[in-house]
């Protein structure tokens, strides 16, 4: 099976974050089911900035007749502590609003709460310009779902960009309120989506390379909170993806060397990647269900394949859902979506959530602060703080 097609008959089991095809007939709940996302560990607050990019050189891939590609991104970063700015809604209003009644969810049945960002806050964080984390999240998902481990990272020192995909993403907001969806019953071309996410990305690291240099084409406004742009260090950038994310950080570590280091968390391995492998460091999270390394040959080889440093994480209990915002918001909506134990498990696995929420906030940060600032051990070997995670070189 070639790389492409065991990505193809995996990422096709495997449902989309708070997917409709994971639920049963939804029901209205007697008083709202509110989500608040936890508070992140780091020691810094958090400031955040929303942004529309247009790659003009590209029509959009998806046939919708634009004449360029857009994305939104979502710059997140340490900001100056007190700051009067207004918190950033979890998913934007608009955006919310649609996820949720794809769901078949009646308006008002859920509550999206707030992050922890504040928009447009003053940046400010002492040690220099800092490392650049790009997090691309799964098919039919958002940006918004990997909004945990993002401001964790941003919380402890690092400038993180979020990234939606459009047309594979299941719901992204531009500015002005448009709101642009996946097709009905969600993406199936994976292959294709894999070659538009890599051009994404390679385009969104382009971007902020322009923004380094002082150009001001993307920003509303035409400013960043001051420090911000020479705070970027684009010599130290990571990219971390879940799923399909995932198989897209290590085809676009393939194509672009400007990329130190990548993590997948439970993403498979597709396109000429699998047989090139990577000569960067790379971190594979993974289950043992649907797709991981037991039963996806593709990935195997891709494995095989890795030159520079490796680690294969396997997580006792955990399951493709597991390793984002989903593993915290699926358990409280499930009873409004129909879903029983058996369906919830299949979903976001039997690990208690503050323990896939403790591995969320330890392990990307470990890998990280290994690569790209030279500190840590956590990633050294087994820990007894985390007994449900095996490792394998």
């Amino acid at each position: 099976m070639t790389g492409s097609a065991a990505l193809l008959a995996t990422a096709a089991t495997v449902p989309g974050p708070l997917s409709p095809t994971a639920a049963a007939v939804p029901r209205r709940a007697a008083a709202p089911v509110r989500f608040d996302l936890p508070a992140p560990s780091g020691p810094y607050p958090i400031g955040t900035v929303a942004l529309q990019l247009r790659d003009t050189a590209r029509p959009d891939p998806w046939g919708t007749g634009r004449p360029c590609r857009e994305l939104m991104i979502s710059i997140w970063y340490p900001a100056a502590g007190g700051s009067p700015a207004p918190v950033v809604p979890w998913m934007p209003a608009r955006a919310a609003d649609r996820y949720l009644s794809s769901l078949g969810l009646s308006p008002g049945a859920v509550r999206l709460g707030h992050a922890h960002g504040r928009e447009h806050a003053p940046f400010r964080c002492p040690g220099g310009p800092l490392p650049v984390v790009v997090y691309s999240p799964g098919s039919n998902a958002s940006r918004s779902f990997g909004t945990g481990i993002v401001e964790d990272l941003t919380g402890h020192g690092y400038i993180v960009v979020t990234v939606d995909h459009p047309y594979d993403a299941a719901v992204v907001e531009f500015p002005g309120g448009r709101v642009e969806t996946a097709p009905p019953g969600g993406m199936r071309d994976y292959a294709k989506a894999l070659t538009v996410r890599t051009a994404d990305l390679r385009f969104v690291l382009d971007r902020l390379a322009a923004l380094r240099a002082g150009d001001r084409t993307d920003l509303p406004g035409g400013r960043l909170p001051a420090g911000l742009r020479e705070a970027l260090d684009l010599r130290r950038i990571g990219l971390i993806g879940h799923s399909l994310g995932g198989a897209a950080t290590a085809a676009t570590m393939h194509a672009d060397g400007r990329i130190a280091a990548g993590a997948s968390l439970d993403g498979g391995a597709a396109g000429p990647v699998v047989e090139a492998g990577l000569d960067r460091p790379f971190l594979v999270v993974d289950t043992y269900g649907k797709g991981g390394m037991e039963t996806n040959p593709a990935l195997r080889t891709f494995w095989s394949n890795l030159r520079g440093w490796r680690l294969q994480l396997t997580v006792a209990g955990a399951a493709h859902q597991s390793f984002g915002d989903e593993a915290l918001i699926l358990p409280k909506i499930a009873p409004l979506l129909g879903m029983d134990q058996q369906a919830l498990e299949g979903e976001v696995g039997t690990i208690a959530t503050h323990r896939a929420q403790a591995f969320q906030r330890a392990y990307p940060r470990a890998f990280f602060d290994l690569h790209l600032r030279g500190r840590g051990r956590l990633l050294d070997g087994p820990s007894p703080a985390f007994p449900e995670v095996r490792y394998t070189r």
